[in-house]
């Protein structure tokens, strides 16, 4: 996003911000008097501090109308909300001066909005002295691994790290460690605070965003050690949906019925789906992706020409929080594209086309630890038969993929949509997708190797039919009945990307005899049912 874009961005805050909280405050009045009394015995507790600043983001919305939804109902629902208490947290922390205080005051602000009339928890500044000299001259490698009180603090921390540093492999410098002692004080805090909550309150349920940065993964990880079932929610794969599970969310996962084969209304469903998305008709957590995809230009397909066969190996974003997931076969993905470079010298008849995810050059999430930093830093531009393609080369991926001899991924969703188009694809990472056969997954580092080996010396690499059907189960399943859709009630807010305004919807709208979404996530809180829509 450009200075003239971002400018345009802080104007449109200035004039809209205003109308768009008022008409979330007016809803939340409008709940508060139509709620009965609640509940003693059933009590949910929501926290998402990682959402958002100011604004209204997808997930901050998804947690609001869920929190209004069982409030309708006669649910108690408390937001355990931050007042200043953490040293840093994820959204606030600024990654090129982490000295620097997160912005709580305009946080505040806009939870004052969100939080209107529902009586939260507050966590509240406190000092712990013991715990601030116990990190205070660790390395990295000992913040990694630090525990206090039985809570595996570094842990917890890592992924926000990353996340925020938009790297994986960590630079061991005073900035990173010092970011490292600040969020483990803030985690601390939180699971202090919110271990004295489960215990007081006794809630039947908790719901947190994502559950994987840090505040929330605390709290998660206190509900779990008192056995209190823990919910947690994701942007879905549909514009303005979101996907809850009682697992991780950023894992997916899925219990699709074995007996589940799409109907031929189904298909023809998906098959429309496809055939924009095909296009780069799609989005994604409110974002579009590509402005624009072109077919593969006449230099390319001649230098495909010159080799015998094309592969086409497919990356991922590598501080998100889906791969430590994805890492089980090997360390990482750079590991893996290093493995991918040698045995590529060792087959100069194949061309390797290496793509980098799109997401790699957001604008405000660009990576820092880039394939295409990778790809310089090993001359890929000098070998032969390896070609880089960055995040913003908008060429068509699906023309190359028909023209493959097979398709290698780490965990991204395009090996899902190769299977589904009948290429061979050859996974590295766990995905969301690998939980039925959709891909070739083998079960080593040794196993993928041998496999790639086989693959690159065959006539012909064919893909198994129940790779394809598979696929189309599983996207289906993850589009149409796990993307539970709040579009009856948000819309863009035109200001920021991603982010959210209420439409105008009567209260009733809100309670589950008038909405699939909230009876399906209300049974899902409330009774432990699957958070899957019923077909149709």
């Amino acid at each position: 996003m450009g200075l003239t874009s971002r400018a345009t961005n802080f104007l449109r805050e200035r004039t809209l911000r205003p109308g768009i909280n008022r008409r979330i405050r007016r809803m939340a009045e409008i709940v508060s008097k139509a709620a009965p009394p609640p509940d003693p015995q059933k009590l949910v507790i929501s926290f998402n501090a990682s959402t958002r600043i100011t604004g209204v983001s997808l997930n901050a919305a998804f947690a609001m109308l869920t929190g209004w939804s069982l409030r309708l109902q006669g649910i108690q629902v408390r937001s355990f909300v931050c007042q200043r208490a953490m040293t840093q947290c994820v959204l606030g922390t600024n990654k090129d001066d982490v000295y620097a205080l997160p912005p709580c005051k305009q946080c505040l602000k806009q939870t004052e909005t969100i939080y209107d009339r529902s009586a939260p928890i507050w966590l509240m500044p406190k000092n712990y002295p013991d715990l601030g000299k116990r990190v205070q001259d660790l390395d990295l490698s000992h913040l990694m691994q630090f525990q206090y009180e039985d809570i595996p603090l570094g842990e917890l921390c890592l992924p926000s790290i990353r996340w925020v540093l938009r790297r994986h492999h960590l630079e061991n410098d005073e900035a990173t460690r010092t970011l490292y002692r600040y969020y483990i004080l803030s985690a601390y805090k939180v699971a202090r605070r919110f271990n004295t909550i489960v215990e007081q309150a006794n809630p039947t349920s908790v719901l947190v965003f994502n559950g994987m940065q840090f505040p929330e993964a605390a709290a998660r990880w206190v509900a779990r050690r008192h056995n209190v079932p823990v919910y947690s929610h994701e942007v879905g794969m549909q514009p303005f949906s979101a996907f809850f599970t009682e697992g991780d969310a950023t894992a997916y996962p899925v219990d699709i019925p074995a007996d589940f084969q799409l109907t031929p209304e189904q298909d023809a469903r998906l098959d429309d789906y496809l055939s924009r998305r095909f296009k780069g008709d799609f989005s994604m957590a409110g974002v579009q992706f590509w402005p624009e995809m072109s077919g593969l230009d006449e230099d390319f397909i001649a230098k495909m020409d010159q080799f015998k066969q094309v592969v086409p190996v497919f990356t991922n974003v590598i501080f998100d929080t889906s791969q430590p997931h994805a890492n089980v076969i090997f360390e990482d993905m750079f590991t893996w594209l290093d493995d991918v470079l040698k045995v590529a010298a060792g087959h100069p008849e194949t061309l390797f086309v290496i793509r980098a995810h799109p997401d790699e050059s957001r604008p405000g999430k660009a990576s820092r630890e880039s394939v295409a930093d990778w790809a310089q830093r090993h001359s890929v531009e000098q070998r032969p038969n390896v070609v880089f393609i960055g995040p913003d080369e908008y060429f068509s991926s699906y023309e190359m993929i028909q023209r493959a001899k097979f398709v290698m991924i780490y965990n991204s969703t395009i090996g899902m949509e190769a299977s589904i188009m009948g290429a061979p694809v050859l996974c590295a990472g766990k995905a969301r997708f690998t939980q039925l056969e959709t891909v070739f997954f083998p079960a080593s580092r040794e196993d993928y190797l041998d496999h790639l080996e086989a693959f690159l010396n065959a006539d012909k690499v064919e893909a198994p039919e129940a790779h394809k059907i598979n696929a189309r189960r599983f996207l289906y399943y993850q589009l149409y009945r796990t993307s539970l859709p709040f579009d009856p009630f948000i819309e863009l807010d035109g200001i920021w990307p991603g982010y959210v305004r209420l439409k105008n919807f009567a209260w009733k709208a809100l309670l589950p005899e008038n909405s699939p979404t909230m009876q399906v996530i209300s049974e899902g809180i409330l009774k432990g049912e699957p958070f899957i829509l019923p077909e149709g």
